[in-house]
């Protein structure tokens, strides 16, 4: 809070003796002065009332001192809302905190001393009650007044002008405790999502400690020293050994939190088991009753705590390690040697980031839920032992037998879905290579075709995604199966062995705990399913970070020239793979002198390419020496465009020079095509570079060596993508004249420019046959010869219609367009000058569309309407809803029936396992119900995006990125990595576990009201503030998961771009600069993780407290009741769903969260099934005759033609 007004100069004014009635600052002190007057006034009355206690004094007197004490109350309440409202200074915010944690704590005091004494308590007392709780929590959320000070003294203090522009740091390092415990230190942000819809710039960036490099860095460093101490050859997992090392004590603290919700959530059953038993004493002390009531509000406050920082930093620290492990794949690539790179395609390196790397980010929550559900479930039994006693036993076999059968269940569902991702893994590949090659499927029509073999693709997969759905529909049946068998067969033990009576506190206390004991069945073998998958990846990405690295002895580089040699090469012998007898180089000498021009030439397969990558260092040296004097830049034959700018590809990270800018776009022919360009050299390239031709690309790239200035260029082919004319042009202005003091190395096949090289080489069959000028080599015959023959055979032959067509080639080369005739910002260019300014507007690849705000039930309905879903929700929401009511009334049945006289324990027994077997029936019925609902939704979804796929026009594969369509369709079952994935395996679930507990919550609301009906009234009070949070909360989560939808697939793309240009990089030394990028990339996708798991922790903890009031009130209702007023039966009941009420609400909070937030990927797949077609290829009413052509012939009528609208 900010010092506005009342600042600390006024204070020393006021001290100084000059006091200013009109100021504001003084008037808040008189303000707070009168409150503390009066609230000494209302303690005072409150005495007198207490000492005279007889009725003698007269009635007036005691009207008198009532009034003025309703008349304080009124004025302490009035004073209380303004101090809350006003902005006070530094000591004053004090006061009135201390004066609110008085109030508060005191009028508590009051109220339990009144309920122990008298048993009662008047309605006008109890509702204030819940504001004082909220007054003392307002009153603690900040236990350090003097931090928010220092920090905006701090931010005043710094300049304005020239100061280094820092984005605001995460807020949780710099909190509180109090706020680090109730996850205050993230409102700011929910504050201003509440205010407006979020963008990427209002998210506080992460600290440092929780960045991608310091991550790496500690990585890294355990990572070395494993290997040095280990050995790279060692059979134990390095990789899991170093995460262990960095991490090892930060998740300490995580199993901690994991140990104490375990024990908080085990000893619930026993706090029931206190409370039925204290309702059957004869004489009821209060006081152990509110003991009872103080123990569950202490166990459900560590329960909730612990729980909630279990689940934050076990995410947390999870970020880290996926952060660390996706860095350490991407700086490994950079190193990747060539044996490496033949083993890891660039395909499975995106999959090691992707899949592998990204599933970290679950793994410590994972791993602390498998022993932490294990000794809960162990616990549990410890528990059943405990009330029951032999009766257990019996339970123990069913229980066996259901845990068995999840065995042979869980087989099954990783047979499906190992089945499912090898059809996925088809379908990929089928959609990759589909979309990559979309121009020519366009130019042959080939559209259907090739969309009937996506859909046969995803029919296979499809299959086993339906045959996963209806297992787990079996278990669902399992899971609620298990708690009716198990609780019959132990009630029925109770029965045989005598162990315990099947009374309330026996029934209801095996009830909650097997309640407690269904997670971790439910959970421990999904737990273990993920940590072999965890195990998997950790073993993949051993394997590639053990892999062969590029070797840096392979060459001698030099910077300073200590001769006149550049590239010195003696008895070399170089072979891709060592293994093999005839190495690819060998008898390899050669020294080239600074400044030569040398020409490599020869047959397909002589091994040109590979002197240059023996140059680079990229090919394995088998001996002898290589050496390097100074910087090298590269072309390589296959010509390697990042997406971004021409300028970007040019400048490739080097400072703007214009003057030598524009000398290297001359001399690579890029002017001409630059000017062409609607926005000059700020044109965008498409990914690879899909809307620029062959030769653009190849001149881009020669630009981008021309401009690095290199002391050695190798050329490998350059003007093997231009004509004829542009490669004279090339030679001539770029190699002979740019690069005249340059020493170049070029390899070609256009054998007309060697004639005016220092130096050729002629090569066959990886050694260098002959060596010489031009004349030499022409005298010397043989090889060379023979290549110059057989070129000149080629170019009589070709010779006419290639000057025939020189001047088209050109043109084709150059891509001219309607584009070139558009107004341009700014002066049209004069000839020679080239468009380098800034030209504001939308470029090719536009930023990844997403909906802003809150977009209501759009999403929802359109979701149902697309599917044509609603008639199976509905019919799921009614399974559930008689699910609940049998369950409802099976509970009843045995609240009852122990207060029947004579009843026989077989009777009560059979009645309750009826009831329960047909609500399984139901429960089986909405599951399966629901499952139809999300194979149908998945087909429809995407069919339809397939279909607009296919129909879209090519500007929109030109200027959308691949790795943005495939986050559509890519799926990885337990871990939501794509929209298609979501659809899947997320929202037909979403809906249901939104339902579920919504009916739940109602029949528990309903069984509570039937025993204490005033539970209602907090009840009702604590569903609208759930309902307020909840909607506080989601106006951010929907931009933080819009926004992380977006910051994913850059991660991917950018790795795979750097997979296929690794030799470039690492030519012109750019590898840092990359993997700072790369940083920088996997810190924006995780400050969305970061601040996506904090604001649901935020809301989940808010949720849980405000539940648990309503639990609280209905504990402490039932211990008030007077003794017999309410049978055992019923209170053992309504406590058991009470126990139950904070995680039903919790729940459904999370999964209407969940649903809101999984409901974007229905709605980003929904973008792309509105793309704008093109044109139909076939218009019935316009088709043409059959006897159509009649010969073949194209022709042109006023043909207009334009590269892309606007």
């Amino acid at each position: 809070m900010a010092l506005s007004e009342c600042s600390l100069g006024e204070f020393s004014r006021i001290y100084e003796g000059k006091l200013d009635f009109g100021s504001s600052c003084t008037q808040r002190i008189i303000v707070d002065v009168i409150n503390l007057l009066f609230l000494g006034v209302f303690y005072l009355s409150l005495i007198v009332g207490s000492i005279t206690k007889s009725y003698q004094l007269e009635r007036t007197y005691s009207m008198v001192l009532s009034g003025m004490v309703y008349l304080a109350r009124g004025l302490i309440w009035i004073s209380l809302a303004v101090s809350l409202l006003l902005r006070e200074s530094k000591w004053i915010r004090i006061l009135v905190r201390i004066w609110w944690a008085s109030f508060s704590l005191l009028i508590s005091a009051l109220n339990i001393e009144i309920l122990a004494r008298e048993r009662s308590i008047q309605i006008l007392d109890v509702f204030p009650w819940p504001v004082n709780f909220l007054l003392l929590f307002c009153a603690f959320r900040n236990l350090n007044p003097f931090a928010c000070l220092k920090t905006s003294d701090k931010s005043l203090s710094e300049p304005l002008i020239g100061g280094k522009d820092v984005k605001n740091r995460s807020k949780l390092y710099r909190a509180s405790f109090l706020s680090r415990l109730t996850f205050s230190w993230i409102s700011p942000v929910l504050g201003l999502g509440y205010s407006k819809p979020l963008d990427l710039e209002d998210i506080p960036s992460l600290v440092p400690e929780d960045e991608a490099n310091e991550a790496y860095q500690k990585f890294a460093f355990a990572w070395d020293s494993l290997v040095r101490e280990k050995g790279a050859s060692s059979a134990k997992n390095l990789v899991l050994q170093a995460v262990g090392k960095v991490h090892f004590k930060e998740n300490i603290s995580v199993g901690i939190c994991a140990f104490l919700r375990t024990m908080a959530v085990s000893a619930l059953p026993l706090f029931l088991y206190a409370f039925v038993n204290y309702s059957n004493l004869n004489e009821q002390n209060l006081y152990q009753g509110l003991s009872i009531v103080g123990g569950l509000i202490l166990v459900k406050v560590v329960e909730s705590l612990s729980q909630r920082h279990c689940f934050f930093y076990s995410r947390k620290s999870g970020m880290r390690i996926r952060s660390a492990l996706m860095v350490a794949i991407y700086q490994k690539q950079l190193k990747l040697s060539s044996l490496g790179r033949r083993r890891h395609s660039a395909g499975e390196i995106v999959n090691y980031i992707a899949v592998d790397a990204y599933r970290m980010g679950e793994f410590p929550w994972w791993f602390h839920s498998t022993w932490s559900l294990a000794l809960q479930l162990f616990l549990s039994i410890s528990v059943l032992f405990g009330v029951v006693g032999l009766g257990a036993l019996t339970g123990l076999v069913p229980l066996l037998v259901c845990g068995l059968l999840n065995v042979p269940f869980a087989r099954m569902l990783q047979k499906c879905q190992a089945e499912f991702m090898i059809s996925q893994d088809e379908r990929l590949r089928a959609t990759s290579e589909i979309l990559n090659s979309m121009k020519i499927i366009k130019l042959q029509s080939w559209e259907e075709n090739f969309k009937n073999l996506m859909e046969s693709h995803r029919g296979k997969e499809f299959k086993w995604l339906k045959e996963m759905q209806f297992k787990k529909a079996y278990g669902t049946l399992l899971y609620w199966m298990s708690p009716t068998i198990i609780s019959s067969v132990v009630f029925l033990g109770c029965a045989l062995f005598g162990s315990a009576p099947l009374n309330a506190s026996t029934i209801f206390t095996v009830l909650a705990t097997l309640r407690g004991m269904g997670e971790p069945v439910r959970m421990i073998p999904e737990a273990l399913s993920v940590m072999i998958q965890v195990k998997v990846s950790f073993d993949r990405i051993n394997n590639f970070l053990l892999d062969d690295e590029l070797k840096d002895d392979n060459i001698k580089k030099t910077q300073k020239r200590n001769s006149d040699q550049s590239v010195t090469i003696q008895d070399g012998i170089f072979s891709w793979d060592p293994e093999l007898s005839i190495p690819t180089l060998r008898e390899v000498n050669l020294g080239i002198k600074s400044g030569q021009k040398i020409a490599v030439c020869g047959p397909v397969g002589a091994g040109k390419s590979s002197l240059l990558y023996a140059i680079l260092g990229e090919i394995p040296k088998l001996s002898e020496i290589v050496s390097v004097m100074g910087s090298i830049a590269y072309v390589s034959q296959t010509s390697w465009i990042q997406s971004g700018t021409v300028r970007d590809n040019i400048l490739y990270g080097k400072p703007m020079d214009q003057a030598k800018y524009e000398k290297a776009i001359k001399a690579c022919a890029l002017d001409k095509d630059i000017n062409s360009f609607r926005y000059g050299d700020l044109t965008e390239i498409g990914q690879r570079g899909l809307n620029m031709s062959g030769g653009q690309k190849q001149r881009i790239q020669l630009a981008r060596a021309v401009y690095n200035d290199a002391d050695i260029y190798l050329l490998d082919d350059p003007f093997s993508a231009v004509d004829a004319h542009t490669a004279s042009i090339l030679f001539n202005d770029c190699v002979m004249t740019a690069l005249e003091k340059k020493t170049v190395i070029l390899v070609t096949h256009q054998l007309e420019f060697l004639a005016a090289v220092d130096r050729i080489l002629v090569m066959e069959s990886g050694k260098i046959t002959q060596s010489g000028s031009y004349e030499e080599l022409l005298i010397a015959g043989t090889a060379f010869e023979q290549l110059i023959n057989a070129h000149k055979d080629s170019i009589t032959l070709s010779g006419p219609l290639n000057n025939e067509n020189q001047g088209e080639s050109l043109k084709v080369d150059m891509v001219q367009s309607d584009e070139s005739k558009l107004p341009r910002p700014g002066k049209d260019n004069i000839e020679g000058e080239i468009s380098v300014k800034s030209v504001p507007g939308v470029q090719l690849t536009e930023e990844e569309e997403k909906e802003n705000g809150d977009v209501g039930w759009k999403p929802f309905l359109d979701y149902l309407s697309v599917s044509k879903g609603t008639p199976l929700l509905c019919l799921s929401i009614l399974s559930q809803c008689g699910f609940v009511a049998f369950q409802a009334a099976a509970t009843y049945w045995l609240a009852f029936a122990i207060q029947i006289p004579n009843i026989s324990s077989g009777f009560l027994i059979g009645i309750y396992t009826l009831i329960s077997t047909l609500s399984a029936i139901f429960v089986y019925g909405r599951s399966l119900s629901t499952a139809y609902l999300g194979l149908k939704a998945s087909k429809t979804f995407f069919s339809g995006f397939t279909d607009a796929i296919f129909k879209a026009p090519m500007l929109f594969f030109d200027s959308t990125p691949v790795g943005r369509i495939l986050t559509r369709v890519r799926t990885f079952p337990f871990q939501a990595s794509s929209d298609l994935s979501v659809l899947d395996f997320d929202i037909p679930f979403a809906f249901i576990f939104v339902a579920a507990p919504l009916t739940e919550l109602l029949a528990t609301l309903g069984i509570m009201a039937s025993v204490t009906w005033q539970v209602l009234i907090a009840a009702f009070l604590a569903m609208a503030a759930s309902k307020y949070v909840q909607g506080y909360y989601l106006a951010s989560a929907r931009e933080l998961i819009r926004m992380n939808g977006t910051t994913k697939a850059p991660v991917m793309n950018y790795a795979a771009e750097t997979s296929l240009g690794v030799v470039t990089i690492r030519a012109f030394k750019m590898a840092d600069r990359f993997f700072q990028n790369f940083l920088q990339l996997v810190d924006n996708d995780a400050v969305l993780f970061f601040h996506s798991n904090g604001a649901m922790e935020w809301l989940v903890i808010r949720t849980e407290a405000i539940q648990n009031t309503t639990l609280f009130t209905a504990a402490l209702l039932l211990i008030l009741l007077p003794k017999g007023s309410v049978p055992p039966g019923l209170v053992g009941l309504s406590l058991s769903y009470a126990l139950s009420l904070t995680g039903t609400q919790v729940f459904m909070t999370r999964w209407y969260c969940n649903l809101a937030n999984y409901i974007i990927s229905a709605e980003r797949i929904k973008q792309f099934m509105n793309i704008p077609p093109e044109p139909p290829a076939v218009v019935e009413d316009k088709r043409p005759p059959s006897s159509w052509p009649f010969n073949g012939r194209i022709e042109f009528q006023e043909l207009k033609l334009r590269y892309r609208f606007g």
